[in-house]
């Protein structure tokens, strides 16, 4: 991933989450310019900075780097109602899901 890629998925992650890149900064513990810096490709975070941003995103580093995935938060929070559903409900959820995908 090139850092113009990196700085692009950071941007598109903490959109879904609705944050502005102030708020995120703050809550990682950096300056309040920090992830403006990182969007804009100023520079890259340190490797324990990274975690920290993708705990507050609440993804995992794997998931930041999956590029098909446009919002893994909401994708995990219907993985987690689909391990609570019954095999009728989750054939239903899968032909809900295969038909939006038309």
């Amino acid at each position: 991933m090139e850092k113009e890629d990196f700085a692009k998925r950071l941007a598109e992650l903490r959109i879904h989450k609705g944050v502005s890149a102030r708020d995120m900064s703050l809550s990682i513990g950096q300056s309040a310019g920090y992830i403006n810096n990182i969007e804009n490709g100023v520079n890259l975070p340190s490797m324990m900075t990274f975690f920290y941003i993708c705990e507050y995103l609440g993804i995992t580093p794997k998931d930041f780097f999956d590029m098909e995935s446009t919002n893994p938060t909401k994708a995990y929070e219907l993985y987690d109602i689909a391990k609570r559903l019954s095999n009728d409900q989750l054939d239903h959820l899968i032909a809900l899901a295969k038909g939006l995908q038309k």
